[in-house]
């Protein structure tokens, strides 16, 4: 696209007088710019909001990341909750029935034991099945 200043002096815009500033600056070829020289400031602003845009998911995909991960480590703790409750369940019925006092004196006669005042006694020769 031409600039607005080269389009007006082809339309009749006054001549420059010899010895200005204008005149110089026509006299003087321009160098030609190449391709790489000149900067296309909004492919680089797009640039730079896609970085910043892929830096952004980047942190909420982080987030997302780790917060998948707690959740699938507090199922596993509370799992293992889950599973140390029954264990104390069934040990706590266990203390109650150890601490039954025919419970312990049915397992001290299976140990052989005795109360005091009684007589054990001990049979031999009975047939091994």
């Amino acid at each position: 696209m031409p600039s607005a200043r080269s389009s007006a002096a082809t339309r009749g815009a006054p001549a420059a007088r010899p010895g200005s500033r204008r005149a110089r600056q026509r006299r003087r070829p321009r160098p030609v710019a190449s391709p790489w020289a000149r900067v296309r400031w909004d492919r680089v602003g797009r640039t730079g909001l896609l970085i910043v845009l892929a830096v952004v998911a980047g942190l909420y995909i982080q987030h997302a990341i780790e917060y998948l991960t707690t959740r699938v480590q507090a199922k596993h703790e509370q799992a293992h909750v889950q599973q140390l409750a029954r264990a104390n369940a069934r040990l706590r019925v266990q203390q109650r029935a150890l601490n039954n006092p025919m419970t312990i004196k049915r397992d001290a006669r299976a140990l052989g034991m005795v109360q005091a005042g009684e007589r054990s006694y001990a049979v031999v020769g009975l047939p091994k099945h």
